[in-house]
C-alpha cells in the first residue's frame, strides 16, 4: 500500500470528486466519498488509525468505477490504490473458513483455468435446460437463499462458446460477405465451439487487411459468446483479419478488485506470454472492464524489472472495440430505425477516457434515434461482482439508472459492458418492461450485416 503513498498525497480535498461518486451522491456521507476514502487510507498507512470493521466497510462499498479519477485535478488515481488497499486488507479480516475456500476456488482455480471456467458455464445451461432453474424459481428457494436477485440476472447460456485456438477470421469486403464468411451460430466445429477460420473468397478490396487480435475474454466467450461473434463479424466488414489468439484467459479484474492482486498478476502474465507470439498488432477488446484492467498491466508491473516492459509495451496495444472501430469504415447495409438510449460503462468513459466513439459509431447507424439519458456516467451499480457483495447499494444504483434510461423513451439500453448489460438487464425483466438491453456491437453487427 505504500507504493500508492504519493497518489494519496496528491488529494488536496478540494472535493469535486464528491458528485461524481456513486455512494456519496447515494449517502452525502464523506466517508463513502473519494476524499473520505483516500483519508482513512492515508492515515492507516502513517499509523494514525488500526484496522476496523467499519473502515473495512467504507472502502468496500466503493465501487471502483473512477468517476472520482476522471473528475480529479490534482491526477488522483483511485483504482491503484483500491487495488493495493484490497489485497494489504484482505490477510487481515475475519472470513468464515467456507467463504475463504470459496473465493480461492473462484479466484484461484476457475479464473485461472478456462476450461475449468468453461465447465462450469456449461454446468449452468444445464442448470437451466434440465427444468432445475423452472424448479428453483417457482419453488421459493431461491429467495429462501437470497440468490433470486442474482440468479435473475443470468443469461441464457449458448450452447457454443468461442474458444481460442488461433485461428484466424479473414478480413472481407461487400462483394465477398456473406453469412459464410464469419462465425455464425449455424457453423460449428467442435463440441467446444471453437469457430474456425472461414476464408473469404476476396480480400478487403485495394487496401491490405488489418490484422487484430481479439481478447476474448472469460464471460464474453462463455455465457456471452453471441457478443464474441459479432465482435468478429463487424471486425472482418471493417476490413480486419481478426486473430483469435491462442492461450488467453481471464484479465484478471475480478482478482484485482476482490483482493487476489498476486492472483490477477499470474493472469496478466499469461495473457502477456501469449499475445507477445502475434506481433505488435491492436489487441481489440469488447468488455469496458476487461479492457481497462488490460490497459493497467502496465501499472501493475511498474517496479518488477522482468516484466514491466513487456506489460507496458501489451498495454499500449489494446484497444476497446468502439476505439479500434471509431477510426475505420464500417459498411452499414441495414437502417435500425428505433430510439435507443446509451449507457456509459465506467471503465471505458472513467478509466478509459472513451465516450466520443460509442456515440460516433451509433449514430453511423441509418434510422437510429440516439437519446441521452441524465447521468449517463454514474455507475449502474454492476462493478464486478458488487451486485453480490453489496446488494442494497447495487439496487439503490440500478433503479435509478433505469429510471433516467426509461425516462428518454428509448426501446433499447445500448452498453459497452457485460456487468452492465446484465445489471441492467435483469432490472428490466424485474420491471416488466418492454425495453431491451444491447451490446453496441449487436447493433453494428446487425446493421453492416449483408
Amino acid at each position: 500500500l505504500m507504493g500508492e503513498y504519493d497518489n494519496m498525497l496528491a488529494c488536496v480535498r478540494c472535493g469535486l470528486c464528491l458528485t461524481s461518486c456513486p455512494t456519496y451522491v447515494l449517502t452525502l456521507h464523506e466517508a463513502e466519498g473519494p476524499r473520505g476514502r483516500i483519508a482513512m487510507m492515508r492515515a492507516l498507512v502513517e499509523g494514525q488509525i488500526e484496522i476496523t470493521p467499519e473502515l473495512v466497510r467504507h472502502e468496500q462499498n466503493c465501487l471502483v468505477c473512477d468517476a472520482c479519477t476522471a473528475v480529479c485535478p490534482a491526477g488522483v488515481h483511485m483504482d491503484p490504490m483500491q487495488v493495493a488497499l484490497r489485497a494489504a486488507l484482505e490477510p487481515s479480516l475475519s472470513r468464515p473458513v467456507a467463504q475463504r475456500t470459496l473465493r480461492r476456488l473462484v479466484f484461484r482455480r476457475v479464473f485461472a483455468d478456462m476450461p475449468a471456467f468453461r465447465r462450469l458455464v456449461r454446468l449452468l445451461r444445464l442448470y437451466q435446460r434440465s427444468g432445475v432453474q423452472w424448479f428453483a424459481r417457482r419453488s421459493g428457494i431461491l429467495k429462501l437463499l437470497r440468490l433470486d436477485a442474482a440468479e435473475g440476472m443470468l443469461p441464457p447460456i449458448p450452447e457454443y462458446f468461442v474458444v481460442p485456438r488461433g485461428e484466424i477470421y479473414p478480413a472481407v469486403t461487400a462483394s465477398a460477405c456473406s453469412p459464410a464468411c464469419a462465425p455464425d451460430d449455424a457453423h460449428r466445429h467442435t463440441d467446444d465451439a471453437a469457430d474456425g477460420p472461414h476464408p473469404s473468397t476476396e480480400r478487403a478490396g485495394a487496401a491490405l487487411p488489418a490484422p487484430v487480435a481479439l481478447f476474448a475474454g472469460c464471460v464474453m466467450s462463455t455465457a456471452l459468446a453471441a457478443i464474441d461473434r459479432a465482435t468478429i463479424r463487424v471486425l472482418q466488414r471493417a476490413g480486419c483479419d481478426v486473430e483469435n489468439t491462442a492461450g488467453q484467459g481471464c484479465c484478471g479484474a475480478l482478482n484485482a478488485h476482490g483482493g487476489d492482486l498476486e492472483g490477477a498478476k499470474a493472469l496478466a502474465m499469461r495473457n502477456i506470454d501469449a499475445f507477445e507470439r502475434g506481433g505488435d498488432v491492436a489487441i481489440v477488446c469488447n468488455s469496458a472492464g476487461c479492457g481497462a484492467m488490460l490497459k493497467d498491466y502496465a501499472h501493475h508491473f511498474r517496479d518488477d524489472p522482468r516484466w514491466a516492459g513487456r506489460a507496458a509495451a501489451f498495454s499500449a496495444r489494446v484497444r476497446d472495440v468502439s476505439e479500434f472501430l471509431a477510426v475505420r469504415d464500417i459498411p452499414m447495409r441495414r437502417g435500425i430505425d428505433v430510439p435507443v438510449t446509451y449507457q456509459e460503462p465506467c471503465h471505458l468513459a472513467h478509466a478509459q477516457r472513451i465516450s466520443r466513439q460509442p456515440r460516433e459509431l451509433l449514430r453511423r447507424i441509418p434510422g437510429l434515434q440516439l437519446r441521452e439519458m441524465t447521468e449517463s456516467t454514474l455507475c449502474c451499480g454492476s462493478a464486478g461482482v458488487y451486485n453480490l457483495t453489496n446488494p442494497r447499494e447495487s439496487r439503490q444504483l440500478q433503479q435509478r439508472k433505469l429510471d433516467h434510461a426509461l425516462a428518454t423513451e428509448a426501446e433499447v439500453i445500448v452498453t459497452a459492458n457485460p456487468g452492465c448489460l446484465l445489471q441492467l438487464r435483469g432490472g428490466l425483466v424485474a420491471r416488466g418492461s418492454t425495453a431491451r438491453v444491447a451490446h453496441l456491437v449487436e447493433l453494428l453487427d446487425e446493421a453492416s450485416a449483408p
